[in-house]
């Protein structure tokens, strides 16, 4: 099986173009129904593995309390990874052909109000270089609803401050064009000016946001980052930054853009997945009715 799994990595990683995270997380899932499979039923042959095999590993995580989301994540990358073992010819069957993925109640986002963001973009120092580097990230994730993992990639010339828009590689190295506003532009501005040449060590690294120590920021290091000017500017909720992407699409769409518009800019293949934005704005609606309608 491992060896199988292994193929199935670089399939996702060379083929299909998958994120380094992504293909982690499949790795993941594949692992512990791997161990699973040895452990319970002796097991290590994809071909030997029946559809009630599957069954028991997810009802086993089932009982061990995992979420809906974890147990229909897991099934997903089972699912691939048969389809990927079809494509090759490694297995006669697919086991998984007829399963179907758990619906799973989608959990409304939390956001923030346009007084929040203002405060949260408040707190970073701006007379420093790293202040100065922190608004202009916290600007530009705001003002365009990017992944943290899109905007830590994003090279210098992927920002064209003239034209007003930047260029990313979102989820299976699809490229996209997204509007970016003056406000941000203007924060990118003065980091390029005034503070990323005092942070980078060589000429060579073309990465816009570096790190202290002038290298590309990591997933954890922004995390650092927000987390601290969050608990500085004492927001209750529970950030992340995600948020700032949820935020984001929140806020165009209360203010009546296009949802097909917003799907663009923030990369979802599927409509369905931007229309959760659509029933937060409307709890926020009903929310604002209930509060200020006398008959209500």
């Amino acid at each position: 099986m491992q060896t199988y799994i292994t193929a199935f990595i670089e399939y996702l990683q060379y083929e299909k173009g998958l994120s380094e995270n992504t293909r982690t997380a499949y790795r993941r899932d594949l692992n512990k129904f791997n161990t699973y499979l040895l452990k319970n039923f002796d097991l290590s042959d994809p071909n030997e593995i029946s559809k009630k095999q599957i069954m028991a590993f997810l009802s086993a995580q089932m009982d061990a309390g995992a979420a809906n989301s974890t147990v229909a994540r897991s099934l997903s990358s089972i699912k691939s990874f048969y389809k990927f073992l079809v494509l090759e010819n490694q297995v006669q069957n697919n086991p998984t052909s007829d399963l179907e993925t758990p619906k799973i109640k989608r959990k409304l986002p939390d956001i923030l109000t346009i007084s929040e963001v203002d405060k949260l973009m408040e707190q970073p120092r701006v007379t420093l270089p790293l202040g100065l580097r922190d608004r202009a990230m916290l600007e530009l994730m705001y003002g365009t609803g990017v992944r943290v993992s899109e905007l830590l990639s994003l090279q210098i010339e992927d920002v064209n401050t003239t034209a007003g828009f930047l260029r990313c590689l979102g989820k299976g190295r699809k490229e996209r064009i997204i509007p970016v506003n003056q406000t941000s532009i203007d924060w990118i501005q003065r980091y390029l000016a005034r503070a990323r040449n005092l942070l980078v060590k060589s000429h060579l690294e073309r990465t816009l946001f570096v790190n202290a120590h002038g290298r590309p920021m990591s997933r954890q290091g922004f995390y650092k980052i927000l987390t601290a000017y969050v608990k500085k500017a004492e927001l209750e909720k529970e950030i992340t930054p995600h948020t700032l992407r949820h935020s984001f699409a929140t806020h165009l769409l209360e203010n009546g853009a296009d949802l097909r518009a917003v799907q663009e800019m923030l990369g979802h293949a599927d409509i369905s997945t931007t229309q959760i934005y659509t029933h937060l704005t409307n709890t926020r609606l009903m929310e604002v009715y209930q509060r200020y309608h006398p008959r209500a």
